[in-house]
C-alpha cells in the first residue's frame, strides 16, 4: 500500500511531488524549503491548487452557516447555543492560529526538538510546563499542538501538552480558583498528573513500536544552543519595512495553512456540542449526575458530546458540583471531556495517526473515573 502521509504536515497528501504525496501546495514549498529544492512557479504541480469550494474548512463552514440560519428561524434554543459557543471560543482559536503561525514561521525546528524531540522522562514534563504555561482554551490549543507536532515534537510530548493545558494553565486555574476555591488546587494538579502519566505510557508505546512514529523530528547536536542562535538570528535581522511585511506575511500564510487543517475540526465540534446543549433538558445533567458510579458513567458520556471550551465547561462543572455536592463528577465532566473529546482525538487521528488517536481515551479514561471516585470518596 502506498503511503500518502503529507511529509510535512502529517495529513493524507493527495498531490503527487519529489516522490511524496502532499495536501497542497504550501507543503510543498515547505517541502522544498527544507530539503533546498528550487522552486519553479512555472512548473508548480497540476491540482496542487485545489479549487476552494472543495477545502474542507469551506465545505464545513457553509454547512455549518446554513444550519445557523435555520436555527435562526426554526429553534432559538440552537442558535442561541450556536452564538454562546461562538462568543465563548472565538478568541482563543484566533490566539490559537496566530501562536501557531509564529511557531510555523519563525521557530526552527531544533528549538521544538531541543526539549520536546527526546524519549527522555524530562521531555514529558517540558510539555506538560509548555502546556502550563500557554492562554487559549482546549480548541485554541491543538492549533499550537498541531504545529509542535509538525516542528519535532515526539508523540508523547504532544499528547502530554495537549492534556495539561486545558486544565492546568494560568488563566483557567485562576477561573476555577474563584468557582471551587481551594479544592480547586486539586483539580489543576490531577490534571498535570494525568498529563505526565499519560505522556510517560505513550513515550513507552513509541519504544515499543505500537503507536506511529513521529517523521517531523530533527536531529540537534548536543551542543546547540537555543541562547546562542537567537542571539545570531537578531544580529543578523534588519528591522525595516520590506523585512517585518515579510515577517508578518509568513506568520499569517502560517495560521491560514494551520485554520485549514484544524477549523473544520472546531465546527464540527460546535454544532455538535450545541444540539446536546439546545435538545437534552438541563434537568437531565443534574439528576443522574450524582457521587454514584451510575453519575460517574453518565458524566462521562455527556462530557465527550459536550465539551468545547475549558472557559465555557467550568461554570458547567461547578453548577453540578453546586446541585449534587460531587467533586469528582466536577473533575471528570472536566478533564474526560478533553480526554475523550472528538475533535481532538480525530485531529489526532488525522495528524498523527489512528493508534495514537485510539490510545488517548484507553490510557485516559481509567484515570479520570478513578480520580474522580476517589474525590467523590473523600471531600
Amino acid at each position: 500500500m502506498i503511503d500518502k502521509t503529507d511529509p510535512i504536515c502529517g495529513m493524507k497528501g493527495t498531490i503527487k511531488a519529489h516522490g511524496h504525496y502532499f495536501c497542497s501546495q504550501n507543503c510543498i514549498e515547505k517541502y522544498e524549503k527544507r530539503n533546498k529544492i528550487k522552486h519553479c512557479l512555472s512548473c508548480e504541480v497540476k491540482g496542487s491548487h485545489k479549487p476552494w469550494y472543495k477545502e474542507k474548512l469551506f465545505v464545513v463552514a457553509f454547512i455549518t452557516i446554513a444550519l445557523v440560519i435555520i436555527a435562526y428561524f426554526f429553534s432559538e434554543k440552537l442558535y442561541e447555543a450556536f452564538v454562546d459557543y461562538f462568543k465563548l471560543i472565538w478568541w482563543a482559536i484566533l490566539l490559537g492560529l496566530f501562536i501557531g503561525g509564529i511557531i510555523d514561521y519563525l521557530i526552527p525546528n531544533k528549538y521544538i526538538s531541543k526539549y520536546l524531540s527526546k524519549h527522555k522522562k524530562i521531555t514529558v514534563l517540558y510539555a506538560v510546563v509548555f502546556g502550563f504555561l500557554m492562554s487559549a482554551c482546549s480548541h485554541g490549543i491543538l492549533a499550537i499542538a498541531m504545529e509542535l507536532y509538525k516542528k519535532g515534537a515526539s508523540i508523547a510530548a504532544v499528547i502530554a501538552f495537549l492534556l495539561a493545558s486545558p486544565w492546568a494553565n494560568l488563566p483557567i486555574t485562576i477561573l476555577l480558583f474563584s468557582f471551587f476555591g481551594a479544592k480547586a488546587l486539586l483539580l489543576v494538579l490531577a490534571a498535570i498528573v494525568i498529563a505526565i502519566i499519560t505522556g510517560l505510557i505513550y513515550q513507552v508505546l513509541e519504544r515499543k513500536k505500537m503507536i506511529e512514529q513521529s517523521k517531523h523530528i530533527a536531529k540537534v547536536d548536543e551542543s546547540f544552543s537555543i541562547r546562542k542562535d537567537v542571539r545570531k538570528r537578531w544580529k543578523v535581522y534588519k528591522f525595516n519595512f520590506e523585512n517585518n511585511i515579510k515577517t508578518i506575511k509568513g506568520v499569517l500564510k502560517g495560521s491560514w495553512s494551520l485554520s485549514k487543517m484544524v477549523v473544520w475540526w472546531i465546527l464540527i465540534g460546535m454544532v455538535l456540542a450545541s444540539f446536546a446543549r439546545a435538545f437534552v433538558p438541563q434537568h437531565f445533567f443534574m439528576t443522574y449526575m450524582g457521587a454514584t458510579l451510575l453519575g460517574l458513567l453518565i458524566t462521562l458520556v455527556l462530557a465527550t458530546i459536550i465539551e468545547v471550551c475549558s472557559e465555557g465547561s467550568s461554570p458547567l462543572a461547578f453548577e453540578i458540583y453546586n446541585q449534587t455536592g460531587a467533586f469528582g463528577n466536577s473533575f471528570v465532566f472536566l478533564m474526560a471531556g478533553v480526554a475523550t473529546d472528538y475533535t481532538e482525538v480525530g485531529l489526532i487521528w488525522s495528524n498523527i495517526g489512528k493508534k495514537a488517536a485510539i490510545w488517548l481515551p484507553i490510557i485516559t479514561v481509567p484515570q479520570v473515573m478513578l480520580i474522580g471516585y476517589l474525590l467523590n470518596m473523600f471531600l
